[in-house]
């Protein structure tokens, strides 16, 4: 058995694992061949990258094909469109979702205003709650 490199939370090769495994399980769940949809998940605080984007990623779904881009833009949006400090996301990718801090750590910085939400992931499916462990297995 063979077990999958971790990587370090935040690089670009991190988000394209992320994108990845997001495309994957997107493409299991039989989307709509109607199905038009993005996320952009931004670190408030993230770093720059190159062509004047930062830390974060891109999610499309569009007619039922997902696809991603490592960074966005400090304004981007989409129709989900989630806001999370560097230091949030690293807490929520350390823990695995069956556990009982998972929830009212995410609670809590929805609350604090150190993770925002904008539009409905559940939109998505539920194939992106799905993909949350496997990220954590892969993170370091």
């Amino acid at each position: 058995m063979t077990t999958e490199a971790k990587l370090r939370q935040g690089t670009t090769a991190w988000f394209e694992m992320v994108g990845h495994l997001m495309s994957q399980a997107a493409s299991r769940s039989r989307l709509s061949p109607d199905l038009n949809l993005s996320l952009v998940e931004r670190y408030t605080d993230g770093e720059n990258l190159p062509e004047g984007l930062v830390q974060g990623i891109r999610f499309d779904i569009r007619g039922g094909a997902p696809s991603f881009r490592v960074g966005v833009r400090r304004d981007e949006r989409a129709e989900v469109t989630i806001e999370i400090s560097a230091a949030a996301a690293r807490a929520l990718n350390s823990l695995r979702s069956d556990d009982p801090n998972y929830p009212a750590t995410r609670d809590a910085f929805l609350r604090t205003g150190e993770m925002r939400v904008d539009g409905d992931p559940s939109r998505l499916g539920d194939w992106l709650d799905a993909v949350h462990d496997p990220i954590v297995d892969r993170t370091i």
